[in-house]
């Protein structure tokens, strides 16, 4: 089970787990937000909630990096795993401006497709096909390179990645 940490003004910060939240909170550095009660942790000194959201009390400054770098696993799961041409499951990628034609590596350039689709198209371009997409490819937003590698995520976790 992880943790989002959120940054003493709820922006999303990091996933850690939960052992690590608990020492946080029990050093008094963070306070719990929201709480497994379904499943606490037991200790010889008695039950602790399960953190599944907590804030740090005091504001973590962080140097300005450029938006989390493309991977596949991130374009699939921003994606949510469907077919950018057909809607049909998708477990590849593939550039809408073909790489032959100066297509680049970016997030507004690469969507995830399935094999069928991915094989048909090639290296053509949408136009020559008269293909469309159904989704418009963009950067994730702030929070969604901290879960992009995460197999699970927390139902709870969406309001609190969304505002960031």
């Amino acid at each position: 089970m992880r943790t989002l940490v959120l940054n003493a003004g709820y922006e999303p910060l990091a996933v850690v787990t939960f052992r690590r939240a608990l020492l946080l909170v029990m050093a008094e550095k963070a306070t719990i937000v929201l709480q497994d009660d379904s499943s606490p942790v037991r200790s010889a000194h008695g039950e602790l909630p399960r953190p599944t959201v907590i804030v740090l009390k005091r504001y973590v400054r962080r140097p300005y990096r450029e938006m989390n770098h493309v991977t596949r696993r991130g374009v699939l799961r921003r994606d949510r795993f469907t077919c950018a041409y057909c809607g049909k499951s998708a477990n590849t990628i593939d550039h809408v401006i073909p790489r032959s034609r100066g297509g680049q590596n970016t997030w507004e350039n690469l969507v995830a497709a399935c094999l069928a689709c991915n094989s048909r198209k090639a290296d053509k371009m949408l136009a020559q096909l008269g293909w469309q997409l159904r989704v418009t490819p963009h950067r994730p937003r702030y929070g969604g390179h901290l879960v992009s590698g995460l197999n699970q995520i927390h139902d709870s976790w969406d309001v609190y990645l969304q505002a960031g």
